[in-house]
């Protein structure tokens, strides 16, 4: 069976410039022209990757990728012309498992795609028993928890991800491209605004003050250790 990608986007002239591309790379491609036609496709067709616009009338892609999260764990791409750090937070924020901003070059977009495809098809990764633990947080890789005083954190498997590979190397800086790589894979190595992006996300779910990292540090121009102060 062909690899299925639903693409959800209300501009007809980038949706089928999308599909087409996609069916060349051997995908099978399904477009919806809206929110809603892409809910009721998505539960029609199960696709494997779902490239979802958030400027949409009626219901904008926030809300589909919201509704797609309460039952199913299919990775989203979201397609935004809104670049802001709040617009890409938000969207981390319901389940989106990556963004391309618009305008956008098609090849490091399929790269892109080859990548979510690849990570959502790989066996969950085994930590081991490595663990840490104060009265504030726990974090416990082998039992995939994470707790702040004793409740439960929800992370993203990206984030509990990224926080996994900073825990096994607690202490050791990591470089910004080391960690772009063994999180998301060589497509995003260069990407630093989106790991920024990320261990911003993180802290805000784990540090008791964001503003003032207790666990998640930055070594400027290097990169982030995870080291409890």
């Amino acid at each position: 069976m062909s690899t299925r990608i639903l693409v959800v986007d209300d501009d007809p002239v980038l949706s089928e410039l999308v599909s087409y591309i996609l069916r060349a790379e051997g995908y099978e491609a399904i477009v919806a022209n809206d929110g809603e036609e892409g809910l009721r496709k998505f539960q029609a067709t199960q696709p494997d990757l779902v490239v979802l616009d958030v400027t949409m009338p009626e219901m904008d892609g926030f809300e589909v990728c919201k509704r797609i999260r309460a039952v199913s764990s299919t990775p989203v791409i979201m397609l935004t012309a809104q670049g802001s750090e709040d617009a890409i937070v938000r969207g981390l924020d319901i389940g989106a498992d990556d963004y391309v901003t618009k305008p956008f070059q098609l090849k490091p977009f399929m790269a892109r795609v080859r990548a979510n495809l690849r990570r959502a098809s790989a066996p969950q990764p085994q930590y081991g028993k490595v663990t840490y633990q104060d009265d504030y947080l726990t974090i416990d890789l082998e039992a995939h928890k994470v707790l702040i005083k004793g409740e439960p954190v929800k992370l993203t498997p990206t984030e509990y991800k990224l926080l996994a590979v900073l825990v096994k190397n607690r202490g050791r800086i990591l470089e910004f491209r080391q960690l772009l790589e063994q999180v998301w894979g060589f497509e995003y190595i260069d990407d630093i605004d989106y790991l920024r992006v990320y261990i911003w996300h993180l802290r805000r779910k784990i540090e008791p003050d964001p503003k003032n990292p207790t666990y998640l540090h930055n070594e400027l121009s290097i990169g982030y250790r995870f080291d409890p102060q």
